[in-house]
């Protein structure tokens, strides 16, 4: 077992029974990552900010420096490369305002994760589609955008996976059915994940 998932079952006993779908998840994103694919991210209201803080926690350094390899001084010289950090391909939907505000006032507004999914979404990306009843109109239609490009679907959800489940490679479905108690465990799932990725890619 990978040594940040360990811990965080440790600290959190009752995502034990969600070992397997942590790691499979762990499995395409890195395999995803490692093919020089990107993650696109979407959620709704507090899952909207969930999708955000993934993404930052992925394309900049989380826990550690993620330094640069002494290869790459010579490719951006050594000012720049002392002022950056190794990165991770991943896009927050919901934080492009400027497309989504445009569609949902021209088109059908739980279309608008969908069609930034068809947009940027290419084969062997991944698709992490969060939604705490695994219902949300705009984030299941994503999800059978993403399925159509031959795009992996990771799901955080609740207890019962919803409509999600189904369109779903993984379905991390926490143990909760309140939506704060879901929210609560889905930090700390997403945050080991980050840091299983920062672990093997950078450490």
């Amino acid at each position: 077992m990978h040594a940040e998932l360990e811990n965080l079952l440790s600290r959190y006993p009752v995502l034990t029974n969600l070992n397997q779908e942590i790691s499979s998840s762990f499995d395409l994103l890195y395999t995803c990552f490692k093919n020089q694919k990107k993650l696109l991210l979407c959620g709704n209201g507090g899952s909207a900010s969930d999708s955000d803080h993934i993404a930052g926690e992925l394309l900049k350094g989380f826990k550690s420096l993620r330094r640069l390899q002494p290869d790459e001084h010579i490719l951006f010289g050594d000012t720049m490369v002392d002022n950056l950090q190794g990165s991770l391909p991943a896009i927050s939907l919901p934080s492009l305002t400027a497309a989504n505000t445009a569609f949902a006032n021209d088109c059908n507004p739980d279309y608008i994760y969908a069609q930034l999914t068809y947009g940027l979404g290419n084969e062997g990306d991944v698709l992490w589609a969060i939604s705490t009843s695994g219902n949300s109109a705009n984030v299941v239609l994503a999800a059978q955008v993403a399925k159509s490009k031959k795009m992996a679907v990771i799901s955080l959800t609740g207890r019962g996976g919803g409509q999600l489940k189904s369109l779903s490679d993984v379905c991390i479905n926490v143990p909760e059915d309140e939506t704060y108690k879901i929210q609560e465990l889905h930090l700390p799932v997403y945050h080991c994940l980050c840091l299983m990725l920062e672990s093997d890619f950078f450490e």
